[in-house]
């Protein structure tokens, strides 16, 4: 069994506390991803785990046991780094093969295990080549395949990705989502890129300031986020926001005027009169001319292929539009934009929770 259990997990460094009372459970054989901006706690929660740093408060638990002040070498886990960390006076079976040597294998299983590893991670040909002739990949993938040759309870990744260029980045995304549905076992992966996050967890928890924002699975989170910080965080590009003021039936903003959906006005009654923030996605939008479309002038045009993503200004608040075609078009362009209201999402001015 290889479920991680964190209670009401503290750490500080003298005056500076870094995490604040994370309480999260990992489910045996789930892919969970911890991701946020830099210095918001994930690759210390991810140390804490892995018994690499100490915590100042709470427990941690691998399975049933407390494993607190369990050494690292006796937790049944397995960490790969960002910086790979091989040795590089040995070769690659070197590499895979050395904590097994520490752990006295026998040499026979040694083999079998590396050379699994190494067909798993299709690294066969390379095995008796050094660190330093190999590309960036293929170390990671070497790094990978000496985790691998352990048969840990759990793998833990140290955003191990962000070293290599987009493609090979692409690449070593889709070979780490095969190689755990091909092993099962549970993974922890940190990454402050939500791209990675989106596309690779079972379930992302978002973390900020040492804290955890949410823990759902990526859908959720992308279509329900708990917090104007899960809103702007997730998404690529990120979610619009607008100051808009709840008048009857309308949203108003110095710049336009929104008509409210017919599920929204109970949700929205108690801020009748008062201001909040308005979400809406970049892809939400149209190319549309209504009485409740959004006037803006073009400041920037991308052409992506076979859509665009238009950055947009109302004179008063700067927006991205999505849109479905690549026409070109020039700078100060007038648009008349357009949402359908079941696409809204509201959230609070001064708590910035999710108005339901």
């Amino acid at each position: 069994m290889a479920q991680v259990t964190l209670n009401n997990l503290d750490k500080s460094y003298g005056d500076t506390q870094i995490l604040h009372g994370i309480n999260l459970e990992i489910q045996d054989g789930e892919f969970a991803v911890l991701v946020g901006p830099s210095g918001c706690g994930k690759s210390t929660t991810l140390r804490i785990i892995a018994g690499l740093e100490e915590a100042s408060g709470g427990d941690v638990y691998i399975g049933d046991t407390r494993v607190n002040d369990v050494e690292p070498k006796n937790r049944d886990i397995a960490m790969v780094f960002q910086n790979y960390a091989l040795y590089p006076h040995m070769n690659v079976y070197e590499n895979m093969a050395f904590g097994l040597r520490l752990r006295k294998y026998a040499d026979q299983d040694i083999k079998e295990r590396v050379e699994e590893a190494a067909e798993i991670l299709s690294i066969e040909e390379y095995l008796y080549r050094r660190p330093k002739e190999l590309s960036g990949g293929q170390r990671q993938r070497v790094a990978v395949g000496r985790a691998i040759v352990r048969k840990p309870a759990v793998f833990l990744f140290d955003e191990p990705l962000s070293n290599l260029d987009a493609k090979l980045r692409v690449q070593m995304r889709t070979e780490i989502k095969k190689l755990h549905a091909r092993l099962k076992t549970t993974m922890i992966y940190v990454t402050h890129d939500q791209v990675e996050a989106m596309t690779m967890g079972d379930r992302i928890v978002v973390m900020k300031d040492g804290y955890i924002m949410q823990a759902d699975e990526p859908l959720k989170i992308y279509k329900r986020p708990q917090n104007h910080f899960v809103a702007s965080f997730i998404g690529s590009p990120a979610m619009n926001f607008f100051e808009v003021e709840v008048k009857g039936k309308q949203l108003v903003n110095p710049k336009f005027t929104l008509a409210i959906d017919a599920k929204h006005p109970e949700a929205l009654k108690s801020y009748e009169g008062r201001k909040l923030k308005l979400g809406i996605r970049p892809e939400h939008f149209q190319l549309r001319d209504t009485p409740s479309s959004i006037s803006a002038s073009l400041e920037v045009s991308e052409l992506m292929g076979n859509e665009s993503y238009l950055y947009c200004s109302t004179g008063l608040d700067t927006f991205i539009a999505r849109v479905a075609d690549n026409a070109p078009r020039t700078i100060g362009t007038p648009l008349r934009l357009f949402a359908e209201p079941d696409a809204f999402q509201f959230f609070d001015m001064e708590s910035g929770e999710r108005i339901e």
